[in-house]
C-alpha cells in the first residue's frame, strides 16, 4: 500500500492496532498521541513517525499535518481515532462532563479535519476517516449518554463534510467507522471510570477492528460497521420507533 496515513490516538487500542495492520501492508505511518513512551513503542514496531501532541488543541493538529508533510511530502489518509468515553447517568451530568465529551469527540476530530483539508483540496484527493461508535447511531447504554450524544454530533459533521466536498472536490472521501464494544482500555479510561471493555465477552478483538479499518483505506467507502449485525441493529431500532 503506497499511502501516507496519519493516525490519531495511536499509542494504544484501535489506533495502535490499525498501525500494525497498515505496517504489514507497507503504508507510511504518522502516529500521534499524548503518551510519549507508548507512542514511540508503536512507532518503533511499525516504522512510523511518532508525533507527540495534544490533539484537543487545534494548533497541535496543524503541527501534526506540517510534520507529516515535511517527512513524506503528502498525506493520503487522516484517521481521527482519538476520543474519550464517560460513565455517568444523564441526571448526574455536569457542565464539565459535557464540555469534555465535546472536546474529545467533536472538537478534536473537527480540528483534524480542518488541519488536513487544505492539503486534500489542493490535490482533490485524500481520505478522512472518523472513528465513531454504534452509540453514535442509537443510545444503547445509558451511562454513556453524553458520549453517545457527542458521537451523534460527529456523525452529523462527517456526513455534512461529505456533502460539502462532493460538488467541488469529489476526489476526497469521507468515511465513518462505527465499532461496538472493542476489547481495549476504553472503559477504564472513561471519565469517572467504568467497566474494563476487555472483560466484556461480546467485545470485538481490537486486531479485527484494525484490519477492517485498513480495508476501507484499501477500498474506500462512506461507512463501515465493524460487525454486520450492528447495521441491522440500528435499522431495527429505528423501525421499532415507527
Amino acid at each position: 500500500m503506497d499511502k501516507v496515513v496519519v493516525i490519531t490516538g495511536a499509542s494504544s487500542g484501535i489506533g495502535a492496532a490499525l498501525a500494525d495492520s497498515l505496517a504489514k501492508r507497507g503504508a507510511k505511518l504518522v502516529l500521534a498521541a499524548r503518551r510519549k513512551d507508548e507512542l514511540e513503542a508503536v512507532a518503533k514496531r511499525t516504522g512510523g513517525l511518532a508525533v507527540v501532541a495534544d490533539l484537543t488543541r487545534a494548533e497541535d493538529n496543524q503541527r501534526l499535518a506540517r510534520e507529516a508533510l515535511a517527512k513524506f511530502g503528502r498525506i493520503d489518509v487522516w484517521v481521527n481515532n482519538a476520543g474519550k468515553g464517560i460513565t455517568r447517568a444523564v441526571s448526574q451530568l455536569t457542565d464539565s462532563d459535557i464540555d469534555e465529551m465535546m472536546l474529545f469527540n467533536v472538537k478534536l476530530p473537527l480540528y483534524g479535519m480542518q488541519a488536513v483539508l487544505p492539503h486534500f483540496k489542493e490535490r482533490n484527493a485524500g481520505q478522512i476517516i472518523n472513528v465513531s461508535s454504534v452509540l453514535g447511531r442509537i443510545p444503547l447504554f445509558m451511562p454513556r449518554a453524553a458520549y453517545s450524544g457527542a458521537k451523534h454530533y460527529l456523525n452529523a459533521l462527517t456526513t455534512s463534510l461529505r456533502q460539502e466536498l462532493q460538488p467541488t472536490h469529489p476526489g476526497i472521501r469521507v468515511t465513518l467507522v462505527s465499532p461496538g464494544v472493542v476489547k481495549t482500555e476504553f472503559g477504564v479510561n472513561a471519565l469517572h471510570g467504568g467497566v474494563d471493555s476487555r472483560t466484556i465477552p461480546t467485545g470485538q478483538e481490537v486486531g479485527e477492528v484494525g484490519e477492517l479499518i485498513a480495508s476501507v483505506i484499501e477500498e474506500p467507502r462512506d461507512e463501515l460497521y465493524t460487525r454486520p449485525a450492528y447495521k441491522q441493529q440500528v435499522a431495527d431500532y429505528y423501525a421499532s420507533l415507527g
